[in-house]
């Protein structure tokens, strides 16, 4: 019988296994930020320990940290505590450290990609559940939690146990206006929120074949919101084309050596999955969320469902929603477009595209923030931030910002934001905020309407 990906990734990494128990992981990149590293380190410190191979592990500042005046102190104090740490940690252990205003500096899981960091083949951690990104580089990668964190510093390994494995598979072509996002939100809604728990998940078939880069990361990003451990795409041509030249990747004749090595990471023909799904590419078309966890998604032409469930009928109260309510054309005040999970130049270019020539409503709010130093560097390079200014949308600096609550990009309390983020859950984007998951493109229309639209009527216009 034939080995999966993850399997013939997994063992080879495998460094001790305990008798009916989990098994100690090497592991190739450790990511760390401000905010789930400070605990780690004094971890170490209380036991006297070093980090063992500091040279494996990358730093930067993103999660609480401003996305406006970054060239000035930080005003939180807990933000300016936190960041303060990291840069002290990091110059104690010697750790590489791209804080504000580095030319690098950005969210982990858009930098590690862009400078060529996450390669494939790889174990990769940080203590951030979305980690899950760089499998989409044909990677191992899992979020951790701060007591594995100080493991993974102090010893370069972590103790784990070797989840089941999920095969699914997309074949056919997208439709127009359908991106990776929408994608992988029909998945969820499929699957439910908790669909994929006690598995790592590797994504094949044609339609993934014949995706971005970007559009993979977004894909294994998300598998966390089903429950999964992580998700993987087999590394192919595109995966080369995309790390070639990148400023961490391999040069010259180590290049070609991984290269080589590269193209035997695939699942064997007769592999063994514990569990394998398939879907049409042809049935999803572009979605967005209506409760309180990406589970809860339906097609913008669509509405709500019946809901039976009590947390669901819950989750529509939170959210001053009904059974049976079309979701397009539903009014929104804030659009956030941004995130680990479509903050890339890809997705700003996708941005640009729908408000090109338009004018965003005059009672949305709209950020736009770059996942990187470089991808804002890139949308100036580009005009997209011309595009946007005259637009009425403000390109922003990098960082998680309304993401998550905890910077000072927050949505106001029970005012709905169509976001490009990962999680609606409750109060996820500050206390009473109500979050629509969608893609850039539906972000995008729904920032020019005022309401929730299909970018589709925009795009044939």
């Amino acid at each position: 019988m034939g080995k999966s990906l993850f399997d013939k990734l997994w063992d080879s990494h495998v460094v001790h296994k305990v008798d009916q128990g989990p098994s100690v992981l090497y592991i190739d990149r450790h990511f760390i930020h401000e905010v789930t590293s400070p605990q780690a380190f004094a971890g170490l410190d209380e036991k006297g320990l070093g980090v063992f191979r500091p040279d494996q592990t990358i730093a930067t500042a993103d999660h609480n940290v401003p996305t406006a005046d970054q060239d000035k102190p930080i005003q939180n104090e807990l933000s300016k505590l936190q960041v303060a740490k990291l840069t002290e940690n990091c110059k104690k252990f010697g750790i590489e450290l791209f804080g504000l205003g580095h030319e690098k500096q950005g969210i982990v899981h858009v930098i590690g990609p862009e400078l060529g960091i996450t390669q494939p083949g790889m174990t990769i951690v940080c203590g951030d559940s979305h980690t899950a990104t760089h499998g989409a580089f044909g990677a191992i990668a899992f979020g951790i939690g701060t007591s594995e964190v100080e493991q993974v510093l102090g010893t370069q390994c972590v103790l784990q146990s070797k989840p089941k494995t999920l095969k699914i598979q997309i074949d056919g072509a997208l439709q127009n206006g359908v991106t990776g996002k929408d994608l992988i939100l029909y998945i969820i809604s499929k699957l439910t929120a908790s669909g994929g728990t006690g598995y790592f998940i590797e994504y094949c078939g044609s339609t993934i074949e014949a995706m971005s880069m970007e559009a993979r990361m977004t894909v294994c990003n998300m598998s966390i919101e089903m429950g999964a451990r992580g998700g993987l795409i087999a590394p192919d041509n595109t995966t080369f084309k995309y790390l070639k030249g990148k400023e961490l990747a391999p040069k010259g004749d180590l290049w070609d050596t991984k290269i080589e090595e590269w193209k035997l990471l695939r699942s064997d023909k007769d592999a063994s999955f514990d569990k394998t799904l398939s879907f049409d590419a042809q049935d999803i078309e572009p979605m967005i969320t209506f409760g309180t966890n990406p589970g809860m998604g339906v097609g913008i032409t669509g509405s709500i469902p019946q809901i039976d469930d009590l947390s669901d009928i819950k989750s529509l109260k939170y959210m001053n929603f009904q059974s049976g309510e079309i979701m397009a054309g539903k009014p929104v005040n804030y659009v956030f477009i941004g995130s680990c999970t479509n903050g890339r130049i890809e997705d700003l270019r996708d941005v640009a595209r729908i408000v090109k020539g338009r004018k965003k409503a005059e009672n949305v709010t709209a950020l736009i923030v770059p996942g990187s130093k470089h991808v804002e560097a890139q949308a100036r390079e580009e005009g997209i931030d011309k595009i946007l200014e005259e637009a009425g949308f403000e390109l922003r600096q990098p960082g998680c910002s309304a993401c998550l609550a905890m910077n000072e990009d927050k949505i106001p309390s029970d005012e709905y934001c169509v976001s490009t983020s990962n999680r609606n859950f409750e109060g996820r984007q500050g206390p009473g905020a109500r979050t629509m998951l969608a893609s850039p493109l539906t972000a995008a229309a729904t920032a020019i309407n005022g309401y929730v639209t299909d970018a589709r009527e925009l795009m044939s216009e």
